[in-house]
C-alpha cells in the first residue's frame, strides 16, 4: 500500500535532504524503497548490512545518482559531520533520503549541526485515514484496538482468519520489544539498566492515559526519580511510548505538570477497551498534528487538560497555543461529558467534540458534537 508521506517525501527530496524518522517496523524501508522506483539511478544502503557498510565507510557508491539512499545511518559514528559532507559535495540533480529509528531530537543534542540542509518526517503506524477502504470505520478501529497498528501485524489481519491473525500479533510483539530492549535501548543505557527498563514498560502499560507521577514510579522500583526521567526520555527517543502533557498557555508551567503516557500500538498495553480506544484516538491525533507540523509547518500541539479539581478532558488540539478542539473519548456513553460544558463556558470559540465508538446516533447536544469515533478519526489529515 502507498503510505501517506510518500508524495511529500517526494516533492520535498527536490528541496533538500530528507530525514524519515519513526518507530522500527513502522514502513521506513518500505517508503524508501517505494521512492526508489521513480528515480532511473537510485542507490540504498543500509547501515545494518555489512556489504552495505563497507561502502559506506568507503564513499565507494556510484558518483551519478540521482537518489541516494542512507538507512539506519545514525549507528555510525559521527554520521551527522559524514552526512553532511556528503550533502555538501552533491550536485544539484541528485536527491539524499535518511531514514532513522529514533527521535531527531535525540540527535540535535551533541555532535555537528545539520540546520538548514534537510526536511523532517515523522513516520507514524496505520490509521483510519491511511486505511479508509480496507474495511468500514468501525472495524478498522476495532481491529487497531485488537491487533495494532503496525503494517505487518495489521496487514496479516486482513487476509487471515482471527485465531491465526491473533497468534501472529502475539508473536509479532514478543519479538519486537524483545528486539528492542535487546539492541535498540541498549544504545542510550548500560545492560543492568535494561531489567529496571523492562519492569518500566511493563508498568507503563498498566498507566496508559493516566497522569504520571515520577515519584510514585521511581518509589516503585527504588530508583531515582530523575533515573525515571531519564529511562521514559530514552522510551519516547525510541518510539515506544509518547507523552501528551498537560495544555497550558504558560509552556514552562505545563512542561512542569505530570504528563500521560500512550503507546504507539494500543494491542501492547494491558487496559481494558475503553483505555485501548482512547490510546488508539491518542495516536490518531498525535499522526495528524505531528504531520500537520512536519508536512505544512502548522504551529500545533497535542495536550489534555485538567483543572486542580479533577476536570479533565482527554485531549486538546491546540494551535498557536490557543486550543482548536477539545476532544473526549468513550467507548459506549453518548451522554455529553460535564467537563465538556465547563471548558466549552471558558473556551467560546473552540470545537467541543465527543467521540464513541459504540454509537447508533451522531448527535448535537448544546454546543458538543457526539461523533462516531471511526468516522470522525477518518476526517484527520493522515
Amino acid at each position: 500500500m502507498k503510505r501517506y508521506l510518500q508524495d511529500k517525501i517526494l516533492s520535498d527530496l527536490q528541496l533538500k535532504m530528507v530525514f524519515i524518522t519513526g518507530p522500527r517496523q513502522v514502513g521506513k524501508t518500505f517508503v524508501s524503497k517505494q521512492i526508489m522506483k521513480l528515480f532511473s539511478n537510485p542507490v540504498y544502503l543500509n547501515y545494518d548490512n555489512f556489504e552495505d557498510k563497507r561502502v559506506i565507510e568507503n564513499q565507494s557508491w556510484i558518483n551519478n545518482y540521482d537518489l541516494l539512499i542512507f538507512d539506519e545511518i545514525h549507528k555510525m559514528k559521527n554520521w551527522k559531520l559524514f552526512v553532511k559532507g556528503v550533502y555538501d559535495k552533491k550536485e544539484s540533480n541528485q536527491s539524499i533520503l535518511v531514514t532513522v529509528s529514533a527521535r531527531m531530537e535525540t540527535f540535535r543534542q551533541s555532535g555537528e549541526s545539520l540546520a538548514g540542509r534537510y526536511l523532517h518526517h515523522r513516520l507514524h503506524p496505520l490509521s483510519v485515514k491511511e486505511l479508509q477502504g480496507t474495511d468500514n470505520n468501525y472495524n478498522i478501529v476495532e481491529n487497531l484496538n485488537n491487533y495494532g497498528a503496525f503494517p505487518e501485524p495489521y496487514l496479516y489481519k486482513l487476509g487471515n482468519d482471527e485465531k491465526e491473525s491473533k497468534i501472529y500479533s502475539a508473536r509479532w510483539k514478543n519479538q519486537y520489544y524483545t528486539d528492542l530492549i535487546r539492541e535498540d535501548i541498549l544504545e542510550f543505557s548500560r545492560i543492568h539498566e535494561i531489567k529496571t527498563m523492562k519492569l518500566l514498560v511493563e508498568l507503563l502499560r498498566e498507566r496508559v492515559g493516566s497522569p504520571l507521577s515520577f515519584n510514585s514510579i521511581a518509589e516503585d522500583l527504588q530508583v531515582s526519580p530523575n533515573t525515571i526521567k531519564k529511562y521514559i526520555d530514552i522510551l519516547e527517543s525510541l518510539y515506544i511510548i509518547f507523552l501528551v502533557r498537560p495544555f497550558n498557555k504558560n509552556i514552562a508551567r505545563a512542561v512542569l505538570k505530570e504528563p500521560k503516557a500512550y503507546f504507539f500500538d494500543s494491542s501492547f498495553i494491558k487496559a481494558d477497551a475503553g483505555i485501548k480506544l482512547e490510546n488508539t484516538v491518542a495516536a490518531a491525533l498525535l499522526k495528524h498534528t505531528q504531520h500537520r507540523y512536519d508536512a505544512f509547518g502548522e504551529k500545533i500541539m497535542l495536550n489534555y487538560v485538567r483543572t486542580r479539581d479533577n476536570k479533565e478532558v482527554d485531549f486538546v488540539i491546540a494551535k498557536k497555543g490557543s486550543p482548536v478542539d477539545f476532544i473526549e473519548v468513550k467507548f459506549s456513553d453518548n451522554k455529553p461529558s460535564p467537563n465538556l460544558f465547563y471548558f466549552q463556558k471558558k473556551f467560546e470559540s473552540a470545537n467541543f467534540i465527543q467521540l464513541v465508538h459504540n454509537l447508533k446516533q451522531e448527535e448535537d447536544t448544546r454546543g458538543i458534537q457526539i461523533r462516531h469515533a471511526g468516522d470522525w478519526l477518518a476526517f484527520l489529515s493522515a
